[in-house]
């Protein structure tokens, strides 16, 4: 099967998904990230947090009321993470789909180059000492016309 067929079967296979029927905690976790992200929900953060110092004199700035900040506190970072994590997750897989897509659709594109994030720590240093050359050659290439041109 040709490289283009596959491709168009992928893309029909991607047209096909229903992304709110299977993974109910990917579409929970974008839509927290959304709504947890929001100048909103940053403001209803800074009311509890000044509701619960003005509620110290009231307690007698007790062990207890300095437990429930500190455990609530605790328990939202701690759910947050995994939140967070998942969305920055998805988000990186997509950004990683995409260049593949973009590497596939150019033809002097390196196909090798697809799924590079799956490659190891020396892999990637080998890879982009190769890139850095490559850049530098091109920036004094661009030097050397520019000379080229002025001196014209």
């Amino acid at each position: 099967m040709s490289e283009t067929k596959i491709a168009d079967e992928a893309n029909r296979q991607t047209h096909k998904l229903n992304p709110k029927v299977g993974d109910w905690f990917g579409h929970f976790s974008s839509q927290a990230s959304v709504w947890l992200g929001s100048k909103w929900a940053f403001s209803v953060a800074v009311f509890i947090i000044a509701a619960w110092a003005l509620t110290g004199p009231i307690f007698g700035y007790s062990d207890t009321w300095q437990l429930v900040i500190n455990t609530s506190t605790t328990i939202v970072t701690f759910l947050m993470v995994f939140l967070i994590q998942n969305t920055q997750n998805r988000d990186a897989r997509a950004i990683n789909l995409k260049l593949d897509e973009l590497i596939h659709a150019i033809s002097r594109a390196k196909n090798q180059m697809m799924e590079i994030e799956k490659l190891t720590d020396e892999e990637l240093d080998v890879l982009q000492a190769r890139f850095e050359k490559i850049r530098a050659v091109s920036v004094e290439r661009s030097e050397r016309k520019r000379h080229r041109d002025n001196a014209e």
